[in-house]
């Protein structure tokens, strides 16, 4: 058995080893990755959150596009086109008399470009128009893109603020809404969101009343105003409703001093019944003067100067 052993042990061929695993073991594995590069990590998973929140901003989370707009007549057309409102086609009836504002329409459509000029048969702006008096003028606005409601939020974050959001509930006048978006750019907040139904859109009008501050302030656009404004409390901010009969004078909250959203309801109706229930507390503008309510722009831009005041 002895000599066997032997003669097995001299045969030449593959040898049984450790693959060089014990010489790699020895060997140095490099510099510690950064804790964002490290499986597990707190700071990872913290890298990985940031960056689905700005893809889902950027292209899964938006609020949706509203349809294109026509602007009818010489004297909107030009207004539209003085305030800077966006626009993507001026028709213009052929054979038109050619005064004074047909003249600006299409020197201010010619400087500001990318608004294409298109020449139309009468007949042709009559269809587009349903018949209305367009004066041979047709401005045509194209879709507004609406934010999503978590944007306001992220966005206020990612500047290192609080956010400070006004959100509309029932208003259906544009130039409410415009006013609204001017207040808001101008005392610093981060957006307006407004509800998809039964609520005023950015339409040409809505931006001409933000004198430009459309094209820097977002506006959002919830499905359900209610589950909006939730999701906004689980998200650490303070629903404050403005209300006549409001448990708190503006004077006296505190939490305009931190992450807010202010909710103005309509002239008329005020807050309805559900987005009222939903806020953690409603606050009451003081009126020396006994009037009975403010419009939406003007009680938002009450609130957001405060709110400002409070913060600088």
């Amino acid at each position: 058995m002895a000599a066997n052993n032997r003669r097995m042990s001299g045969k030449k061929g593959a040898q049984v080893g450790s693959g060089g695993q014990r010489r790699r073991g020895l060997e140095g594995k490099g510099p510690t990755p950064p804790a964002e590069m490290r499986k597990g990590h707190a700071k990872q998973r913290a890298a990985q959150a940031k960056t689905r929140r700005a893809q889902g901003r950027t292209t899964q989370r938006r609020g949706g596009r509203s349809a294109s707009e026509l602007v009818v007549g010489r004297n909107p057309v030009v207004e539209v086109l003085r305030e800077g409102v966006p626009a993507s086609t001026l028709y213009v009836q052929q054979f038109i008399d050619n005064d004074e504002r047909v003249r600006e329409a299409l020197q201010l459509a010619a400087e500001r470009g990318g608004i294409n000029l298109m020449e139309a048969p009468r007949p042709e702006l009559d269809r587009m128009t349903n018949g209305l008096n367009h004066q041979g003028l047709v401005l045509q606005v194209p879709p507004y893109e609406y934010a999503h409601p978590e944007d306001l939020v992220a966005a206020a974050h990612d500047e290192g603020q609080d956010p400070l959001i006004v959100a509309l509930d029932g208003v259906t006048d544009p130039r409410n809404l415009g006013a609204v978006v001017r207040s808001v750019s101008a005392f610093g907040g981060h957006g307006v969101l407004v509800p998809e139904r039964r609520a005023a859109g950015m339409t040409a009008g809505a931006w001409k009343t933000s004198a430009g501050t459309a094209a820097r302030t977002p506006v959002a656009r919830a499905t359900n105003l209610t589950r909006a404004l939730e999701a906004y409390k689980k998200a650490g901010v303070i629903v404050v409703g403005l209300a006549a009969d409001g448990e708190a004078e503006l004077g006296d909250l505190e939490a305009l001093d931190g992450p807010v959203a202010i909710v103005v309801g309509s002239e008329g109706k005020g807050l309805s019944r559900l987005v009222g229930e939903t806020c953690d507390v409603r606050v009451r503008i003081p009126m020396p003067g006994g009037a009975e309510s403010l419009n939406a722009g003007v009680a938002a831009g009450i609130v957001l100067y405060e709110a400002a005041r409070r913060r600088s």
